[in-house]
């Protein structure tokens, strides 16, 4: 089996496909039309990549089974087109989360302690004790955490060792997990907002999130208080969060923002880093070395598996629910031709098979195969599938709810 890695991976990550006897591909520097002929031209069946755009044409030029983001979420996949393919899409979730929070809390105290600033006079030449002493300190102040998963629940365990009160918003945020953690639980990002010195984003970008952070929250915040998103660009609604740090005072520490280059240089032109009050870092959130080890093994676990058993792990694009109305129950011996000739009479009535499975007994004499359909099959049917071999025992359907 062949990996195409199109993005940077640790050695160690290379070096455990390659000791899962995988043939590695290796070429970090690819993308757009150069990928989409890569895929073609290799016969890769698994692709891996990290902040790579993966495009319908690039899923569609080769035989890819599988592609892996070596990071949390998916949002430079066209996971849409991979399902319509049957492509596996597969992340790596969490093992980013230590690093991420780290960062929250270092552009929190940065903001607070004014170390950007106060760094760039020292490089000029400038020493200004008078105003860079000046700080209110995180001892004491309440910390608002909007999404508590694993890099939300990161940095509300930090949180409680700088002595901070924690409010916590999260659609998934039951009120016994809020008393495991030892936070305050609040509805919306709104009452999160109000009730926070320090507003932290630790939310995943979907239909449900984007823009989800727009003039009503930051209304909501008190005048002066602080604002973080380490989490994705496109969940703040950027011009929302300017008119805010101009006409509210908030300061603002983004790892992300709108308008980021692709690649590992460029020039940056969004408005929001020549306001005072406001700085950033170049989306380094997940790049610790500790974190992209971990990325790293977990990426690796994700192939093997695929390779041994034909189902990776951490799959984002399985339905959740299939169109099926009825299942069908087929005892049988376990024979040669058994399931080709019930298949075979389902096609022939026109009933569409959406999954299957076959469960077979100790000593492999027979069997039980659990047939999803799209539709009821009439009593015609069923009496094709029970005649369709010898070796069918028995047939019955169950509506399901």
């Amino acid at each position: 089996m062949k990996v195409l890695v199109a993005d940077k991976l640790e050695d160690s990550g290379r070096r455990g496909l390659a000791e899962a006897g995988l043939e590695v591909l290796y070429d970090p520097d690819l993308n757009g039309d150069a990928l989409a002929k890569a895929i073609g031209q290799s016969g890769a069946e698994v692709l891996v990549v990290r902040s790579t755009q993966v495009t319908r044409p690039m899923l569609e030029a080769g035989r890819l089974g599988l592609v892996v983001r070596a990071g949390a979420g998916t949002n430079t996949i066209d996971v849409k087109a991979a399902s319509e393919r049957g492509i596996w899409v597969a992340n790596c979730p969490g093992k980013n989360a230590i690093a991420v929070a780290e960062l929250a809390f270092a552009l929190m105290l940065a903001l607070d302690r004014h170390i950007v600033d106060g760094a760039a006079d020292l490089r000029a030449g400038k020493w200004n004790k008078k105003t860079y002493s000046k700080a209110k300190g995180l001892f004491g102040r309440t910390l608002g955490v909007l999404g508590t998963g694993r890099i939300g629940t990161e940095v509300i365990t930090r949180a409680k060792a700088f002595g901070m009160n924690v409010v916590a918003s999260c659609r998934d945020l039951t009120d016994v997990r809020a008393e495991e953690l030892g936070v305050t639980k609040v509805a919306t990002a709104t009452e999160l907002a109000a009730a926070c010195d320090v507003m932290t984003v630790h939310l995943a970008l979907v239909p449900a999130t984007r823009g989800a952070v727009g003039d009503g929250v930051f209304a909501s915040m008190r005048p002066g208080a602080t604002f973080i998103n380490t989490s994705r660009a496109e969940i703040v609604d950027e011009a929302a969060l300017e008119r805010a740090v101009r006409e509210r005072g908030l300061h603002a520490g983004l790892d992300v923002f709108v308008g980021e280059p692709e690649g590992g240089t460029g020039a940056v032109a969004s408005p929001l880093f020549k306001l005072p009050g406001v700085i950033g870092s170049h989306h380094i959130g997940a790049s610790t070395d500790q974190a992209q080890e971990a990325t790293a093994a977990e990426t690796v676990r994700i192939v093997r598996l695929y390779k041994e058993t034909g189902r990776p792990p951490n799959v984002v694009n399985l339905a959740k629910k299939t169109p099926a109305t009825h299942l069908l129950v087929v005892r049988h011996l376990d024979r040669v031709g058994v399931l080709a000739g019930v298949f075979d009479a389902l096609k022939r009535a026109g009933v569409n098979v959406q999954e299957t499975e076959n469960i077979v007994f100790e000593g492999a004499a027979a069997a039980v195969a659990r047939v999803h359909l799209d539709h009821a099959p009439n009593a015609e049917t069923l009496d094709a599938v029970k005649t369709s071999s010898p070796h069918v025992l028995d047939v019955s359907v169950v509506a399901l709810g």
